[in-house]
């Protein structure tokens, strides 16, 4: 899998002017330390921030440009920003960046980590400022031991430098930044999760509200942020407001620019820097080169396995937020996978399943009981001894299991592809029912969860 920004045959030049995120990036894929980083204008959009703008300019800065949350929900990032309160009594503040990237087909976050820590850390320093968070933590997959690496070698860095610690460029500011690795939990992903584990406890979501602008870390202000959402601060700071929203294509509703990527079994499978508005067809012929050569296009997931499945009349979809909606799923991530026509759908939903069954945090009865029951159904039907009635309570989960029946967005997130699936390829589970099945109705079928 190629963690690389380059077009098809790099026929695409990266620049500052198209490519915000990943223009710095080495070609020979090793990570850009200080020196080269500030040779390539790093910090000069920190510099700016501190020298030339109030903490509210910054707010209303990023809020001006439209940047939204990269992690999957799409929040816009100043309207959050905003939600800090203005109380200036209040002198402890945390931020947090939520690098927990667990969900399956994703991997842009540990990209920019690994390769680009710097740019990382220049974004969580200028929004820092901008909140007047005195104390920072990256809050780490536990599996991602090469970005804790580059991450807490470039923390160094720039502490050495003056960039973090006290008295920050001269400005009586004091930022402090530590990089928290997890256990590895998806539901981490969850940014009241990820603060009970920052603080020692199970991760579990809190009740909202209140929200972590009011009482978040150790009961403090808190703001969290993705790390590709951070990415984009410095240079909205930098370039300004009309340079970023023109990034993006004719019609799109988000604004400036998206990792995107295409997993599964496509030619050139791989990461790039794509304007927000391109079309999922030109995602997948232009850069992820289409299919292999043997296999055909069944299905697609625009944005990570909570995604809905689309299919190859989809392609023709914009890629942001609403252009998604239009054909009946979300963006998510923004990594596609794509799946071939040798893959039966009973069994790549029982996986996927077992995957969110598992990371549940096991605190709502729905998710809790729920996911595992879609699984015993799904493996029944995947051995062909479904029962009739089975399609139509793996329908009845998926309501039951929606949005605003947990207490978190798992299991909405969870059931959704499993809910496109049997829309677009019910054939393939009502295989799977016995032939001798008696008839029962529709969520009467006696399950043991947890057996």
């Amino acid at each position: 899998m190629t963690l690389t920004s380059f077009g098809p045959a790099n026929r695409i030049a990266r620049n500052a002017e198209t490519h915000p995120l990943t223009w710095r990036l080495r070609d020979d894929g090793e990570a850009v330390w200080l020196d080269e980083y500030q040779a390539k204008n790093g910090y000069a959009a920190a510099r700016k921030a501190f020298a030339d703008m109030s903490q509210d300019d910054i707010v209303q800065t990023v809020k001006d440009a439209g940047l939204k949350g990269r992690g999957g929900a799409g929040f816009p990032t100043g309207v959050k920003w905003g939600l800090m309160p203005k109380d200036e009594s209040i002198n402890i503040r945390y931020l947090l960046c939520n690098a927990d990237e667990m969900e399956p087909n994703t991997w842009k976050d540990r990209m920019l980590m690994e390769q680009l820590p710097h740019l990382l850390i220049e974004g969580m320093l200028i929004s820092a400022r901008a909140l007047k968070t005195y104390r920072g933590y990256i809050f780490l997959r536990g599996e991602y031991t090469t970005a804790a690496k580059h991450l807490n070698r470039a923390v160094e860095e720039a502490k050495a430098a003056g960039l973090l610690g006290k008295n920050i460029l001269g400005s009586g500011f004091d930022f402090e930044l530590f990089v928290h690795t997890g256990a590895g939990r998806y539901i981490c992903g969850e940014e009241t999760a990820l603060i009970n584990s920052l603080e020692g406890r199970r991760a579990n979501p809190r009740s909202k509200p209140p929200f972590p602008a009011a009482v978040g870390v150790w009961g403090k202000p808190t703001c969290v942020n993705n790390v590709e959402t951070l990415c984009n601060v410095p240079a909205i700071i930098a370039d300004g407001v009309d340079w970023y929203k023109a990034l993006a294509r004719e019609g799109s509703e988000d604004h400036g620019t998206k990792l995107m990527g295409f997993s599964g079994k496509v030619k050139n499978p791989g990461l790039w820097e794509l304007p927000f508005g391109i079309t999922g067809r030109e995602l997948f012929e232009d850069y992820a080169g289409g299919m292999r050569d043997g296999f055909k296009l069944k299905c697609w997931q625009p944005g990570g396995a909570g995604t809905g499945f689309l299919l190859p009349e989809h392609l023709d979809a914009q890629m942001y937020a609403g252009g998604i909606a239009k054909v009946g799923t979300r963006m998510g991530t923004g990594l596609a996978m794509a799946v071939d026509d040798s893959v039966n759908m009973v069994s790549l939903l029982r996986n996927m399943e077992q995957f969110f069954s598992r990371e549940s945090c096991g605190f709502c009865t729905p998710c809790r009981d729920g996911l595992p029951w879609s699984v015993k159904l799904l493996m029944a039907l995947e051995h062909g001894e479904g029962q009739a009635g089975d399609i139509e309570t793996l329908l009845g989960l998926v309501g039951f299991l929606g949005p605003g029946k947990t207490f978190c967005a798992h299991a909405p997130g969870a059931v959704e592809p499993l809910g496109s699936a049997i829309k677009y390829f019910r054939p393939e589970f009502e295989a799977g029912i016995a032939s001798t099945s008696a008839t029962v109705p529709p969520l009467a079928r006696p399950i043991v969860v947890g057996a």
